[in-house]
């Protein structure tokens, strides 16, 4: 195999796929990126965990002598990182060695064969959809905090997908809290299974999304796999498997019937429960909300650090009462919300609270309350 490549352009190809390498790899060929030259002046660069697989094609690219092999993908990374900008990169291979050569530089990096590089199989993807993916990235950002990281309970490991009353609904919970966007069902979902996307892939998928804002993303997935095609032909492809598991029925927590609202700003909110939290130690993570008609006095008490409090105005005119909430997570779902209010409704210390910014909004959150 030989061909040229522009930096800039191995570059961001090797940036999008190499995050997908896992750093400490019992398989040493898991540590390699497949690359594969063809006569037409394409590469195609591969990189996979054996969960998750992310291929981009570079087109125009001049190859002189078509071929495939895997080499290290962090170490031709780096190389490509450190190489002198606008510089052309040669690769060739010969001899179990892939020459990497750029201006005055020259590279040697041991290979392995492409044979012996593992595939997902696709099999048949028979839900197919588009995203526009402005959406779609909203829709990531507004759940993915809520994804559960405690791997016993793996089924919550990921994004909740599923088609549900004419519509497309997102949804994630650790179990303290939940957040789901809805969106209108796109043309192609009908009858769609219901699938849990891992935590991995939806980072990455974050972070292609974050180059291709103004297209469109395809979308097509079986009970068991989805692939997002964004940028089109000669784009980038990430393939996942999906979560085998059952997401529990979280429509039964979200509240109905919470008949105290409270409606304030969500940037002083923040700030005022950011705050007060400084004092609370990780045992105490909890901030004390006490209500009061038009005003929310917000309290952390910590017996290493001692107290905090700050009043923040508010729109409230139910019964007066006081709850409790992990500051943290209180402060990831008000980093969510863009407008100029937030509404909170609520119903008793020990009940879960509805969170969103009005009722029109896409995205809706519940927390649970903490004894304080």
């Amino acid at each position: 195999m030989k061909a040229t490549i522009e930096r800039a352009k191995l570059l961001r190809c090797l940036s999008h796929v190499q995050s997908v390498v896992e750093r400490r790899n019992t398989i040493p060929i898991l540590s390699n990126v497949l690359i594969e030259a063809s006569a037409d002046g394409r590469v195609r660069i591969m990189a996979t965990d054996l969960d998750l697989q992310v291929v981009e094609n570079l087109e125009t690219v001049s190859v002189e002598a078509a071929g495939a092999i895997t080499v290290s993908a962090h170490l031709l990374f780096d190389i490509a990182r450190k190489l002198p900008d606008g510089s052309q990169v040669s690769l060739e291979t010969a001899d179990n060695r892939m020459t990497v050569k750029a201006g005055r530089s020259r590279f040697q990096l041991p290979t392995l064969p492409r044979d012996d590089f593992p595939m997902i199989v696709e099999g048949d993807l028979p839900t197919s959809f588009e995203l526009p993916a402005r959406l779609l990235a909203e829709m990531v950002d507004r759940t993915r905090f809520a994804i559960s990281t405690e791997e016993t309970r793996y089924y919550l490991n990921g994004i909740f997908l599923h088609v549900t009353d004419g519509d497309l609904k997102a949804a994630a919970t650790d179990g303290h809290r939940l957040a789901r966007f809805t969106l209108a069902k796109p043309e192609g979902a009908d009858g769609m299974p219901d699938v849990i996307v891992p935590r991995k892939a939806v980072a990455e998928l974050r972070k292609l999304l974050e180059e291709a804002l103004d297209g469109n993303v395809e979308i097509d997935l079986s009970a068991s796999k989805i692939r997002f095609t964004l940028g089109g032909e000669g784009g980038v492809v990430l393939t996942s498997k999906l979560i085998d598991g059952t997401f529990p029925d979280y429509s039964r927590v979200i509240p109905t019937g919470n008949d105290k609202l409270l409606r304030l700003d969500p940037k002083s909110f923040y700030e005022g429960v950011d705050r007060v939290a400084t004092i609370a130690t990780e045992k105490t993570r909890a901030v004390k909300m006490g209500l009061e008609t038009d005003k929310v006095t917000l309290s952390v008490t910590s017996p290493d650090n001692g107290t905090a409090a700050e009043e923040v105005p508010a729109d409230y005119s139910s019964d007066a009462f006081e709850i409790g909430f992990n500051a943290n997570y209180l402060k990831d779902i008000l980093g969510q919300i863009d407008g100029d209010t937030v509404e909170l409704h609520l119903a008793d210390p020990g009940a879960p609270t509805l969170i969103r910014q009005d009722e029109k909004s896409p995205a809706l959150y519940v927390l649970m309350p903490m004894r304080v």
